[in-house]
């Protein structure tokens, strides 16, 4: 009866958040997954206790930390210095396309995808229209580069925050590995965006002066400053929620602003998401715990390393898309310890959930932040979305696995 409950609240909530808008309530992803974490209490699968200690605490003060530590970043007027200089030196539209391309992958490594794409839409919006450049074709590269370079540390995004946290990976060792398949990517990606739009990106782009954006030189100066000593403690501090909220703690006492400016860019609901979806999957894993099924489900990825990094990369890819990525890691995080190779499989699972959010439109939260922000000047549509997605996904995550399987083969890992 347990495990039929669990499962029943477990696919409930898992459908709504997949595809809110077909639910009959008019309630969003992370309303979805608190309604799913109470009902796993209310229905007795999980107790209250069980509930509150099935919330990562390491997770959500990872999260939080680095949320206002990019919080900080916007006040100083950070991305609106790295858009000038992008409107500035890129001189034709395919140099443009490759320096956001790379730029927006780099800083997506570093200050979360979404984060990239909420701060780069709008200024990307009037940058295109001033040039005269086709919008969608650079609309799209913001997409999937910023994915794309997310995988590169376990900042990147939440999934891999998640699995910086599960994982024991160190930040310094995991991003060498992934360094060398996040560039290959991205290389991926301009290649296919540019031969796709081939046409619309041959027109020349008009010539005009930019004005600097305002920029508060001493807050950035600070931050950068204390991020700096954020990433060099997350190279050699294993606690990575210390380090983070350590250096929240000291922007908000060195910046001199008001704290509450920088909470209220906190995205609190990405917060509420993450502690649901741990009671959620905690519950059903709970349930599940004992059964057969579960204890022989890593039987059915292979019997070799090789057949494994194929199959995870490939029900990655698939369960991201259905359940989108984060809901996919916090299920299969339960899986990685079964694997042949743990350590490998873990590098699969960030490289492949992560690279799925460039199959379609909803692929992933960054995708749907361009599009929605964009739409009323420029229409992203699905099907056109799909003609680079697809074929990035496809591409870039194949490279990866062969990279990853290279790293195995020459026993570098």
């Amino acid at each position: 009866m347990q495990i039929f409950k669990s499962l029943l609240i477990f696919f409930l909530t898992y459908f709504h958040i997949a595809a809110p808008k077909l639910g009959l309530l008019k309630l969003d992803r992370p309303s979805w997954a608190l309604v799913g974490a109470v009902l796993m209490v209310m229905t007795g699968v999980l107790t209250l206790q069980e509930a509150y200690t099935a919330i990562d605490l390491n997770t959500i003060v990872l999260l939080f930390g680095m949320m206002v530590l990019i919080s900080y970043m916007k006040l100083a007027g950070f991305f609106q210095v790295v858009s000038y200089r992008l409107q500035r030196y890129a001189r034709s539209p395919a140099v443009f396309l490759g320096m956001l391309i790379l730029v927006s992958g780099l800083l997506s490594a570093f200050f979360v995808n979404d984060t990239v794409c909420l701060m780069f839409t709008p200024l990307l919006v009037i940058m295109l229209s001033d040039a005269g450049l086709p919008p969608v074709p650079y609309l799209i590269a913001l997409a999937t580069s910023s994915n794309i370079g997310s995988a590169f540390t376990l900042t990147g995004n939440p999934q891999n925050m998640l699995i910086g946290i599960f994982s024991g990976w160190n930040y310094a060792a995991f991003a060498l590995y992934m360094l060398p398949i996040t560039f290959v990517a991205l290389l991926i990606n301009f290649l296919i965006v540019y031969t796709v739009y081939r046409k619309e990106l041959t027109v020349p782009r008009a010539q005009r002066a930019f004005q600097k954006p305002d920029v508060d030189r001493r807050l950035l100066a600070k931050t950068f400053a204390v991020l700096a000593v954020v990433f060099a403690g997350f190279c050699f501090v294993k606690n990575l929620p210390l380090v983070a909220i350590a250096g929240a703690v000291f922007i908000i006492v060195l910046a001199d602003r008001k704290p509450s400016k920088a909470f209220e860019k906190v995205d609190w609901t990405l917060l509420v998401f993450f502690c649901g979806l741990f009671i959620v999957t905690h519950g059903v894993n709970k349930a599940l715990a004992g059964t057969s099924l579960y204890q022989h489900m890593i039987s059915h990825f292979g019997r070799s390393v090789a057949a494994q990094v194929v199959n995870l990369s490939v029900v990655s890819v698939i369960g991201s898309n259905i359940v989108s990525n984060v809901p996919f890691v916090m299920l299969a995080a339960h899986w990685i310890d079964r694997f042949i190779d743990p350590k490998l499989m873990w590098l699969v699972l960030a490289m492949a959930s992560t690279f799925a959010g460039n199959l379609t439109l909803v692929g992933s939260v960054a995708n749907l932040i361009v599009a929605e922000m964009a739409k009323d000047t420029v229409h992203v549509g699905f099907r056109e979305y799909c003609k680079v997605g697809i074929l990035v996904t496809v591409l870039t995550t194949a490279v990866g696995v062969l990279m990853l399987l290279g790293y195995h083969a020459w026993g570098v890992l």
